[in-house]
C-alpha cells in the first residue's frame, strides 16, 4: 500500500517577507490619527458632554499641547469608528477646530464595549444622578450578558454572584444603592431632571419611579402649581396608593399640599408690586440680598426710632 506524504500548509506572503518581530509588532495597539468625522459617538452614550467652563479650558489646552490622552476607538463595518472613551476630548478638539485626535484602535464585543466606557466616565469628579442610572443600568446588562463566564459570575465555594454585587465591587455605590440609581431610569424625563437639579432628593425619587407614567405627569403639573417638591415620605405614601390603585390626581394634589416636617416657610410677593420699589438695574439674581438689606435696613431705623420716643419720654 501506498505510503501518502502529509502536504505542508503553504506559506503567507507575509512570513515570507517579514519577520516574527515585526509580524508581532503589528498586531500591538498603537496610537493613530483618525478624522473627526469618522468617530461616531456611543449608541445611548449616558453621560452629558456641556459646553461649560471646563469643556473651554480643555478646548485651551488642546490649541496649546493637542490632546495628551488618547481616546479609545473601536472599528465600524461601515469603515469608520466607535468613541469607546473621550467624547468630551473629541467635543473640545471640535471647538479647538481641530479635524484630528489621537485615538487606541481596540477590537471589542458590544458588552466588553459597554464596560469600558461606564468605567472610564466614573472617574470622573461629577456625576450626575441620571448620568449613573443609565451607566449603571447598561453596564448591569452587558454583565448579565456575560453571566455564563466563570471569572465573572463564579466564586470559590462555587456558587453565583449575582452581577450587581459584582458592579459594586468596582464601584463607590453599595449593590444596593446601584439598584436604586437604576430605578431613576423609570421616572420622566421632567422629573428626572428634578433629580440632577438637586430639587429632588434621591430617596424620594426612588419611591416616585414606580409610579405610572401618566402618574408622573400629574405630580409634576401638582408639583409646579404648588411650588414645592414631594417628601420621602410623601412620595412612599402616593407609591403605596398608586399599587392599591387609588392615586388620584385630587390625592396627589391633597398628599403635595400637606406640610412637611423640618419644611423652610417660603416667602411668595407680587412680582410686578415688587418690580415698583426696586432698582430698574438691579439683576434679578440680586434681588433677594438687596431686599434682605433693605429689611435690615428699615428694622435698623424702626428700632432706633423707638429708642428716641422712649428717651423723649
Amino acid at each position: 500500500m501506498a505510503k501518502t506524504e502529509s502536504k505542508m500548509p503553504l506559506p503567507k506572503l507575509d512570513d515570507l517577507f517579514t519577520t516574527e518581530e515585526e509580524r508581532d509588532n503589528a498586531k500591538l495597539e498603537k496610537v493613530v490619527d483618525i478624522n473627526l468625522s469618522d468617530i461616531d459617538d456611543f449608541p445611548n452614550h449616558p453621560f452629558k458632554v456641556i459646553d461649560n467652563e471646563e469643556m473651554e479650558q480643555m478646548k485651551d489646552s488642546i490649541i496649546e499641547s493637542g490632546v495628551l490622552v488618547p481616546a479609545l476607538v473601536r472599528p465600524k463595518s461601515n469603515g469608520k469608528y466607535e468613541m469607546i472613551s473621550g467624547h468630551r476630548r473629541k467635543f473640545a478638539s471640535q471647538l479647538a477646530n481641530k479635524e484630528t485626535m489621537p485615538c487606541i484602535v481596540r477590537n471589542l464585543t458590544d458588552d466588553e464595549a459597554i464596560i469600558i466606557m461606564v468605567d472610564s466616565n466614573m472617574q470622573r469628579e461629577k456625576i450626575l444622578p441620571s448620568e449613573k442610572a443609565f451607566a449603571y443600568k447598561m453596564k448591569l446588562e452587558a454583565l448579565n450578558h456575560q453571566g455564563k463566564r466563570n471569572d465573572l459570575t463564579s466564586c470559590q465555594l462555587g456558587t453565583k454572584l449575582r452581577s450587581d454585587n459584582f458592579l459594586a465591587d468596582a464601584s463607590e455605590d453599595s449593590a444596593r444603592q446601584i439598584q436604586r440609581y437604576i430605578r431613576l431610569t423609570e421616572l420622566i424625563p421632567e422629573l428626572l431632571e428634578m433629580v440632577d437639579n438637586g430639587k429632588i432628593a434621591l430617596s424620594p425619587a426612588v419611591e416616585l419611579s414606580f409610579l405610572s407614567k401618566d402618574e408622573q405627569y400629574n405630580v409634576l403639573d401638582s408639583i409646579e402649581s404648588n411650588d414645592c417638591t414631594p417628601s420621602h415620605s410623601q412620595a412612599i405614601k402616593m407609591k403605596n396608593l398608586s399599587k392599591n390603585g387609588e392615586l388620584t390626581e385630587a390625592l396627589i394634589e391633597k398628599t403635595l399640599s400637606e406640610a412637611k416636617p423640618n419644611q423652610e416657610f417660603v416667602f411668595k410677593f407680587n412680582g410686578t408690586r415688587l418690580q415698583s420699589v426696586l432698582p430698574k438695574n438691579l439683576e434679578k439674581e440680586k434681588i433677594e440680598d438687596y431686599v434682605v438689606r433693605a429689611l435690615a435696613f428699615y428694622g435698623r431705623h424702626l428700632q432706633k426710632k423707638k429708642e428716641q420716643t422712649q428717651q423723649e419720654r
